[in-house]
């Protein structure tokens, strides 16, 4: 059985996300095109300076709690719960990948921090 373009990107982000928490940005610097773009605000675009930028922030120290992945041809979507060290309650995160040819040539990014439970009755995740 053939692996669908949908199942092929979304095993190759979950891997790099996967390298990407245990500390090792390798996989990621090999799944990111040269020319990647960026579109969050505040992120840079480029490969390098995209990685750079993501192993100097909070993301680099937390625990990510994968919730749901969605793959649809040349996107990933990734919804997470982000816990860094210093703050227990943590991030709820949705990342947005287009690959083209195996490799991730666009993100964009959406974040909203996780509030008191009794101003989330049906849950954040």
């Amino acid at each position: 059985m053939t692996e669908t373009l949908a199942t092929r990107n979304k095993n190759l982000v979950l891997h790099g996300l996967a390298e990407f928490a245990k500390g090792s940005l390798d996989a990621m610097r090999e799944l990111l095109h040269e020319n990647f773009v960026e579109h969050a605000p505040g992120n840079p675009s480029g490969r390098d300076a995209f990685l750079e930028f993501t192993a100097n922030s909070q993301v680099a120290l937390a625990r990510l709690d994968i919730k749901r992945v969605i793959a649809d041809d040349d996107y990933v979507v990734v919804h997470y719960h982000m816990i860094p060290r210093d703050n227990p309650r943590g991030i709820a995160v949705v990342d947005i990948w287009r690959l083209i040819d195996g490799l991730i040539t666009e993100h964009w990014h959406a974040a909203q921090p996780v509030p008191d439970e009794d101003q989330i009755p049906n849950g954040m995740f």
